[in-house]
């Protein structure tokens, strides 16, 4: 298998390698929520000759493939020259098992279940070792949201003074956007799995946010209530680098 020269891509490129279908479309939606360019596949054989077209900037490589698995397809890509970062996913989280994944060339190695933030962080930092970047700036409805900078700023550049939790929940909003989102998937992806939270906080905070937002029922964007279940932003236009 010959490396690829193909110019990068202007977004950071993945290649999932996943048979589970409910996991591989999880990590491709949420990769693609991201600002990530998401290609999957459901084995080695069926990655190799993505491979071959494309230069990516990341791998995501199931153990526990059909077929040839994924220990021995990384071994295999790493002799015939592929640069990619890998980055491994697999059930078995005995010591030797993780060296293993080392040794056949993998730059990260994480256990299932895993948590999405910690594998977002992940993928993030290997994909700045990679030479590539997350997109860092989301504009909104006059709005511009640096991720980087942790700041928001209106059209006229003024900023926004948003707390940490205020700052997270709009970021998980807009990545979500148009979908239907429980209060307990806000309370998970902002406050974490491991925190207490009354899941009425969550009201409150999205009041809060729309008040420093300055929203009314002209704004191009909206925060639906669904009553029982929990939240819906929607957007005129949205746009990302």
């Amino acid at each position: 298998m010959n490396a690829p020269s193909s110019p990068p891509s202007p977004r950071p490129s993945i290649l999932v390698v996943e048979d589970d279908a409910n996991l591989r479309i999880g990590l491709r939606d949420n990769l693609q929520d991201e600002g990530y360019e998401v290609t999957v596949a459901t084995h080695a054989r069926e990655a190799e000759p993505l491979i071959r077209e494309r230069a990516f900037d990341l791998l995501i490589l199931d153990v526990m493939l059909p077929g040839e698995d994924g220990y021995s397809f990384c071994r295999r890509l790493r002799a015939s020259g592929v640069q990619a970062m890998v980055l491994m996913l697999t059930a078995r989280s005995l010591e030797d098992d993780i060296v293993r994944g080392f040794e056949a060339g993998a730059q990260d190695y994480l256990t299932k279940p895993y948590r999405l933030r910690e594998l977002l962080a992940r993928v993030g930092a290997l994909v700045r070792r990679a030479g590539g970047a997350p997109p860092q700036v989301m504009s909104f409805a006059g709005y511009t949201l640096d991720l980087g900078k942790r700041a928001l700023s209106r059209a006229d550049g003024g900023l926004i003074d948003l707390t940490r939790t205020e700052f997270d929940l709009l970021v998980f909003l807009l990545k979500h956007r148009d979908r239907a989102l429980t209060r307990g998937e806000i309370l998970d992806a902002v406050w974490g799995r491991d925190v207490v939270v009354d899941p009425r906080t969550v009201d409150n905070f999205v009041s809060n946010l729309k008040k420093k937002l300055g929203w009314t029922s002209a704004s191009s964007f909206t925060i639906h209530t669904i009553r029982g279940v929990g939240y819906r932003l929607e957007l005129e236009s949205m746009t990302k680098p």
